[in-house]
């Protein structure tokens, strides 16, 4: 997949028609993959089940719909962008009656490996066309058109739908052609978000207490082999108290959660947890003291980080 926008809509094989789009869900991520959508022309209709949250997207020229059922009822692909496997469990069941045989669902939230296993099977239970189908990127990406898709589906799904993965990422990771693995490789990304995120609020809070300025850990490692991008965003954010949400604290918590479910499931008797369950103690410190609506970056509080601007 590229970030290049065409002049005109893209289209689905065989057609020369731009694929009708319905998106569920329009939090954070929903909205920035709605606009992207909406840049390069395809059509697409939104539903939010609290609608305050869909309504601006009509000034981008998105349909707002009163319903799931409604939004999905003439899509040819159907993005569902929601918080968590109870969550598109409901969703889902609610507008499987109303889907066209034809049409492809993106389920492109965080749900672990679990939840998947729970979707796809009530998917297939209604013969659905499924792709697993989550992201990797927050709220800047979605609203550029520059996530990482990490896809697992056949090829016939996958090729209906790249249009809209085309438009919503900079390229896609194909990691199975069954629904799986595709949540599966996000576990594992998010797992390496959750360590160098904390990591960065421990370096930062260490240099605090020893006594030296924390930026000068970010200046000490910039072009180094340990430097990366991240580090620099989120220590930003840590060091200044700008803690708004481009991935909500929360989030984070929920998916290192996802993580250890996904290991009591598997054959991990060679694999050491202390870890994970160091990172979901933090991040839930974190969350207790008020901070889970916030962005990740607030996981630095813990190491006597800024909890705002004006701390």
């Amino acid at each position: 997949m590229t970030d290049d926008t065409a002049a005109a809509p893209a289209t689905s094989p065989a057609t020369d028609v731009p694929p009708r789009v319905a998106l569920l869900g329009t939090g954070v991520m929903g909205s920035g993959m709605s606009r992207s959508i909406l840049r390069t022309g395809l059509p697409l209709t939104v539903w939010n089940r609290s609608a305050e949250k869909a309504a601006p997207l009509a000034d981008d020229g998105a349909t707002v719909a009163g319903s799931a059922a409604d939004a999905v009822r003439e899509a040819d692909v159907v993005v569902i962008m929601l918080f968590d496997q109870d969550a598109v469990l409901e969703v889902l069941a609610e507008v499987a009656p109303a889907l066209r045989s034809d049409a492809v669902v993106l389920q492109s939230s965080t749900v672990g490996v679990d939840g998947t296993r729970r979707i796809a099977a009530l998917a297939a239970e209604h013969g659905l066309r499924f792709v697993d189908a989550p992201v990797l990127g927050t709220r800047g990406p979605a609203e550029q058109g520059l996530l990482v898709h990490l896809v697992s589906g056949s090829e016939a799904d996958l090729a209906v739908a790249r249009p809209v993965l085309e438009a919503t990422g900079s390229r896609s990771v194909v990691a199975g052609s069954d629904a799986g693995p595709g949540s599966a490789l996000k576990l594992a990304c998010n797992a390496w978000i959750a360590s160098i995120t904390a990591a960065t609020g421990q370096s930062l809070g260490l240099a605090r207490l020893l006594g030296v300025e924390p930026r000068l850990f970010l200046d000490a490692i910039a072009g180094g082999a340990a430097d990366t991008p991240y580090a620099h965003l989120k220590g930003g954010a840590m060091l200044s108290g700008e803690l708004a949400p481009s991935f909500a604290l929360d989030g984070l918590l929920k998916d290192v959660t996802l993580m250890l479910a996904a290991l009591d499931g598997a054959d991990a008797h060679d694999f050491d947890t202390a870890m994970l369950e160091a990172l979901r103690e933090t991040y839930a410190e974190a969350s207790a003291a008020g901070h889970g609506g916030d962005d990740v970056a607030a996981v630095g509080t813990v190491f006597g980080l800024p909890t705002s601007p004006d701390a």
